[in-house]
């Protein structure tokens, strides 16, 4: 039996989106390792054919239970319509490191009500560790709660970032604030998940996180996961985050405004 949205809990709308995600890191993990059919959206942007199998398994799920709700996929063509109640996937968020057999990748999985992101998922299928969070609820790892790190000072701080597919052919490539965070920080890392690394944010794995040019599939669940861990998100400026808007900053909290004054100080006018 088909029922609309409303009817159900946070908690079953949660748990439909942790099965989505375990259902994705089935096919992942089936396909791991294996040589893989790539596709180039970009020079160096890749998809294989498990993105695609783990978004087609996973819209075909949603259809079922939720045909009136909307969906936005990394994968696909989308429509974004006004505050529709929608899914917000990426089936594979860190393919190239996935078709390389790197362990570090997940699926991530949003709900937005009218605009708010209610309950978000990311799993790591081979690390099996399922980050989710419901808003107001808190967040946790594998139902252990978790809660940024007490880190307040920059220069103590581990910080991670990527770099936009467009990186040759644009100056708005991050690098520039890269280099400034090398001497800012304690160190930094890079390595190709925007969804984990704002989870290792709330873990208090990582200190602070920033990236441009991101989809809303990237941290649309990594930032509630975020939030309810206690850090703070909000765009290059230090204004309110909006998954649409492409930049991100997350923290800790306590290292926020020394992360915005770096990235202030490398911005041109009008970048």
């Amino acid at each position: 039996m088909i029922y609309p949205y409303h009817i159900f809990t946070m908690n079953q709308l949660l748990e439909f989106a942790v099965e989505l995600a375990f259902e994705s890191g089935r096919i992942q993990k089936k396909h791991y390792q294996k040589r893989h059919s790539i596709f180039y959206k970009g020079e160096i942007n890749i998809v294989t054919e498990v993105d695609l199998e783990c978004q087609e398994r996973i819209i075909s799920l949603i259809a079922a239970r939720f045909p009136d709700d909307h969906i936005i996929s990394e994968e696909k063509d989308n429509v974004f319509e006004g505050r529709a109640n929608r899914w917000i996937i990426d089936p594979i968020d860190g393919t190239t490191n996935y078709a390389h057999g790197y362990p570090f990748f997940c699926t991530s999985v949003a709900y937005e009500v009218e605009g708010r992101v209610v309950c978000g998922v990311v799993y790591n299928p081979i690390f099996d560790e399922l980050f989710f969070a419901r808003t107001g609820e808190g967040s946790y790892l594998n139902g252990q709660r978790l809660r940024v790190s007490g880190v307040g000072e920059l220069k103590q701080s581990l910080v991670v970032t990527g770099f936009p597919y467009d990186l040759n052919t644009s100056s708005t490539n991050n690098i520039d604030h890269f280099v400034s965070f090398l001497y800012r920080a304690q160190a930094v890392r890079r390595d190709g998940s925007a969804a984990l690394n704002l989870s290792y944010v709330a873990a208090g794995r990582f200190d602070g996180f920033w990236e441009l040019k991101l989809g809303p599939w990237d941290t649309a669940a990594g930032m509630l996961i975020l939030i309810e861990a206690g850090g703070t998100v909000t765009d290059f400026a230090g204004r309110p985050f909006d998954i649409y808007a492409g930049q991100v900053v997350a923290s800790n909290g306590l290292i926020h405004k020394d992360m915005v004054r770096v990235l202030q100080e490398g911005l041109v006018p009008g970048q």
